[in-house]
């Protein structure tokens, strides 16, 4: 049987067979294979950058992560995409919204307390619920829910629609040598417009206006594929009008953001920092073509540099941070990290200064203060990734194999073993498969948007996490995709890839359309 390091990595799966009433003697069975799968991986590579493992356990999860070579048939335990994590409930609206599913009896309380502020509507002030006042006075929203739909994707406003789930970022290029000096030494990531701030609201409290308004316009890309087809691709332009506050800088860089999935997010962050620095290859010394980099943040609660997951641009090193982040940015509502009360309401909008705000001395500093920060963080570490469908499905499989040898692998990295030392115990030591190596790459012009943000140039962004993808039509009825939504469709994402990633795009160009269709299966799959 497995040794007693093997636990939690088997345990995964132990826990999630019981979940669905498999007999004694098939735990057994899984148990076995699982030991022996990692008991065959003594003499693998050493991983010496993986800094929480025994030379054992390190030779063993180079095994188990090294890549297939064969697909005929699916890995071990492909299907469960966040190891014991991994929710194994009906496919359904709400497949994004579980708990982890090794949490205790007790954390799954905190976990539901922490979905019901997820899903509060905030009030402005005053308001006789003070324990929910504080909204705005600008915002792009009023609850995390209202962006993360049942915890899932945003999209891009339909004609005649205003924008929630997508918002524009706003930055201009450094005005003075302490500006500059404040981007190289990573106190800021990005110089907000003087007047509008960092992120473009778009509603406002009653009695003040908000900022103005979102328009997109599309222009056709045609793109032929290998069997005559041709695709469409939608090229945005994004323009604001009805500025309330005067004109906007004349160097203002404005850049679109959808509202991400929320699953998985506490196994990305549980992944061994080491796993991640080894992946990085800024000068391409290899020469694949492909130079993925850190993005190199400061920890809001260390001061220290640490390895950005977060965000389009990898601009978070934490959930918490991310969650701090988005309740100034998107709702206004200020917390311990970011304790500013009126959001990004900035000095030239005096109107919006002037606004009462929600913070009660009772209940302690900002409107949001612990443990609502608390809560909410543990509820988005905790969102489990569905359980894949169809992984022995040939056709499935034989896109797996297209994925792999068209090169998406070389950024879109299947799985890890999440480090020993994660701080929920329920993260620790897991196989997972997110499908994503967590750094910045060029993606070319044709997703560039001419506003760089830490270590992020234009044209870089961080690998998204495919994990949970094919279930986006179920859970927001849509399949919108890219950082702004463009795509209108898998293949349509994928064809917008350029930069490191214009090989394995031509490579998909370039199959014939019966593998090309099987791709499609395998990413819908996952």
């Amino acid at each position: 049987m497995a040794e007693t390091r093997d636990a939690n990595l088997i345990g995964q799966f132990d826990m999630t067979a019981t979940s669905r009433g498999l007999s004694t003697l098939a735990l057994f069975v899984m148990a076995l294979t699982s030991s022996a799968a990692l008991a065959s991986a003594a003499d693998g590579p050493p991983l010496p950058y993986r800094d929480d493992l025994s030379p054992k356990d390190r030779a063993r999860v180079a095994r188990i992560t090294t890549p297939p070579s064969d697909f005929s048939a699916p890995q071990a335990f492909e299907a469960m995409s966040g190891g014991a994590a991994t929710s194994t409930k009906t496919v359904n609206r709400d497949s994004f919204s579980h708990n982890s599913a090794n949490l205790t009896f007790e954390e799954e309380q905190t976990f539901k307390l922490g979905n019901g502020l997820f899903k509060k509507f905030w009030t402005s002030s005053p308001s006789s619920t003070q324990a929910s006042d504080g909204l705005g006075p600008l915002y792009n929203a009023r609850a995390c829910q209202s962006c993360h739909l049942k915890d899932g994707r945003g999209r891009p406003p339909l004609p005649g629609e205003k924008a929630v789930s997508l918002f524009l970022r706003l930055s201009i290029p450094p005005q003075t040598p302490e500006q500059q000096a404040q981007l190289d030494n990573r106190e800021l990531l990005r110089i907000p417009e003087p007047t509008y701030g960092g992120q473009f609201q778009t509603f406002a409290v009653t009695g003040l206006k908000a900022e103005g308004q979102i328009d997109v316009t599309y222009e056709d890309v045609p793109v032929t594929l290998n069997g005559g087809e041709t695709i469409l691709l939608q090229k945005p332009t994004y323009s604001v009008r009805e500025l309330a506050y005067g004109p906007m800088h004349p160097d203002v860089k404005m850049s679109p953001r959808a509202a991400p999935p929320m699953i998985g997010m506490g196994l990305l962050e549980a992944i061994a920092a080491g796993d991640i620095e080894a992946q990085a290859d800024p000068d391409d010394q290899n020469g694949d073509g492909i130079s993925g980099k850190l993005s190199l943040v400061r920890d809001p609660q260390s001061g220290a540099l640490t390895i950005g997951r977060f965000g389009w641009k990898a601009s978070e090193p934490t959930v918490r941070a991310q969650t701090a982040a988005a309740f100034s940015g998107d709702i206004g509502i200020s917390t311990p990290d970011l304790p500013d009360n009126y959001g990004d309401c900035t000095a030239r909008q005096t109107g919006c200064r002037r606004q009462p705000h929600g913070e009660q001395a009772r209940l302690g500093v900002s409107e949001a203060p612990d443990p609502v920060m608390e809560l909410v963080t543990f509820y988005s570490e905790n969102l489990a990734v569905p359980q894949r469908r169809d992984v022995d499905d040939p056709d499935v499989l034989r896109g797996k194999a297209m994925f792999h040898q068209s090169g998406c692998t070389a950024c879109h990295r299947p799985n890890y073993v999440t480090s020993r030392k994660a701080d929920n115990k329920a993260h620790r030591f897991q196989l997972i498969w997110p499908y994503t190596d967590l750094l910045l790459h060029d993606m070319g012009e044709g997703l560039a948007d001419d506003r760089p943000v830490g270590d992020a140039s234009s044209s870089e962004w961080r690998t998204a996490p495919l994990w949970g993808i094919g279930l986006t039509e179920t859970v927001n009825g849509h399949t919108r995709f890219l950082h702004d939504g463009r795509a209108r469709n898998l293949l349509e994402a994928v064809l917008w890839h350029g930069g490191e990633a214009q090989a394995s795009r031509d490579a998909v160009i370039a199959l014939p359309p019966a593998d090309r269709s099987a791709l499609i299966r395998f990413l819908e799959s996952l």
